[in-house]
């Protein structure tokens, strides 16, 4: 079984998107697969990597975001995604 995990922190503006992406990618050893705009502001990044990784990185991000006063809107990390997850996750960015 797959020790992979694909981890995403959506805010708003794109301050916070750069300096999320910024911290998650220095504070572990995650690849950052990219950002989606989502529309009126919204914006995820999407890292992957090992699963306690991706947790490392988006709980960086999280920590980043509220130190800079951006609006989190939603974390959420996916152990183990199966391979159409993360094959349509690839796709959308």
């Amino acid at each position: 079984m797959s020790n992979q995990a694909i981890g995403m922190l959506e805010t708003r503006g794109m301050v916070g998107l750069v300096t999320a992406g910024d911290a998650m990618c220095k504070a572990a050893n995650v690849a950052l697969i990219g950002t989606v705009e989502i529309g009126g502001g919204y914006a995820t990044t999407v890292v992957k990597g090992e699963v306690g990784n991706v947790k490392a990185a988006v709980e960086a991000g999280l920590a980043t975001l509220r130190a800079v006063g951006a609006e989190v809107i939603a974390s959420h990390v996916i152990p183990q995604p199966t391979d159409l997850v993360m094959s349509i996750v690839e796709k959308k960015i």
